[in-house]
């Protein structure tokens, strides 16, 4: 084996090329599926154990010094074929080759329509930190101590938070770090701080401790929003929804509310829009019912205004929360969650031509 690998160390040493076919040939006579390169590291396999080392390092230095001569033969006749056009490669006025333009993800894409369609109802957009504390994430917003929320399974705690005491061994903490479940957090800071009346949208990513499905991820995004003013009522929020089910959807969209419960809001309800693929007739998107679930709204409950320092008998609002991926899936029918967080230019290049 040492005399062959001799052998063609010179033959890659030798070896020249005048045109893109000889290169190619060279290629598969040395690196081929068949080739002797090839072929050398099959009979490989039959060296007695103790040579193996020796062998296998000869015949890698072999190997990329065949690949990194064909490389230079095929950049030598590319250079020569340049060169024979008349030197266009020197040739300043030739214009430049197009870069490959890459595409919006979608989720951005929906993420800026939404905001930009509440944006013309008059909503600023707030945002706040991913990393929260539970008094945003929770207490704030009237989750009960006992709120399966609370719970390791579906929060991704940071640390334990303040320790207040510490009795026999065991610890007492108090308002621990952890990553939002919601963006509804965005909505209390917003609260504390934006003097009255409110209208925000809060557009983010969120966290929860869930097992990734093609329904389901630990990672999604969520747009938030709240109206509260004087004399805000149930119809104002059902008009507000109704308007931007028709902006998102189309003009022909019918909204229908199911009542629901929210820790923070009272009364609540889940909003499903007429499926826009079907023209609520039935299919399988909407499974055969004509209607699609969007979001999740409500009244703000008098505690969580309290909580932030608002003064529960003047002033009244409504809150409503939705997926961003849910609302991208209903909008171009993508049947797995996971296809917007894998990367995968085939999913990716289908946006290109979405403006």
């Amino acid at each position: 084996m040492k005399e062959k690998i001799e052998a063609l160390m010179a033959e890659v040493a030798a070896l020249k090329a005048n045109t893109r076919q000889d290169v190619e040939d060279a290629r598969i006579r040395l690196l081929g599926k068949k080739g002797s390169i090839t072929e050398l590291f099959d009979e490989f396999r039959g060296v007695a154990p103790e040579m193996k080392r020796e062998f296998g390092a000869k015949l890698n230095v072999l190997k990329n010094a065949a690949a990194d001569r064909i490389a230079q033969l095929r950049e030598e006749v590319e250079n020569k074929a340049v060169s024979s056009a008349g030197g266009a490669a020197n040739d300043l006025t030739m214009p430049g080759t197009p870069g490959e333009l890459g595409s919006r993800h979608p989720v951005s894409i929906v993420r800026q329509e939404i905001v930009d369609i509440f944006r013309k109802f008059g909503y600023d957009v707030a945002e706040g930190p991913e990393i929260e504390d539970d008094w945003h994430v929770f207490e704030a917003l009237n989750f009960p101590p006992e709120h399966p929320a609370r719970e390791m399974q579906d929060t991704f705690f940071v640390s334990d938070g303040e320790l207040v005491s510490e009795e026999n061994g065991v610890k007492t903490y108090r308002n621990p770090l952890l990553l939002r479940t919601h963006t509804s957090s965005v909505q209390v800071r917003t609260m504390e701080k934006m003097p009255l009346p409110i209208r925000v949208i809060c557009p983010g990513r969120v966290f929860r401790n869930e097992a990734i499905s093609a329904r389901a991820h630990c990672i999604f995004h969520q747009v938030e929003g709240l109206y509260i003013d004087e004399g805000v009522t149930f119809a104002d929020m059902k008009q507000a929804i109704l308007l931007f089910a028709r902006e998102m959807f189309g003009p022909e969209t019918q909204i229908r509310m199911r009542p629901s419960y929210f820790p923070f809001t009272e009364p609540s309800a889940e909003v499903d829009v007429s499926c826009n693929i079907c023209g609520g007739k039935g299919c399988n998107i909407c499974k055969g019912t004509g209607w699609l679930e969007i979001l999740g709204c409500g009244m703000v409950d008098p505690n969580v205004l309290e909580a932030s320092g608002i003064d529960s008998k003047k002033y009244s609002g409504f809150a409503f929360g939705m997926g961003i991926e849910r609302i991208a899936m209903l909008k171009w029918q993508v049947k797995d969650l996971r296809n917007y967080f894998e990367n995968d230019l085939r999913f990716l290049r289908e946006f290109e031509t979405v403006l």
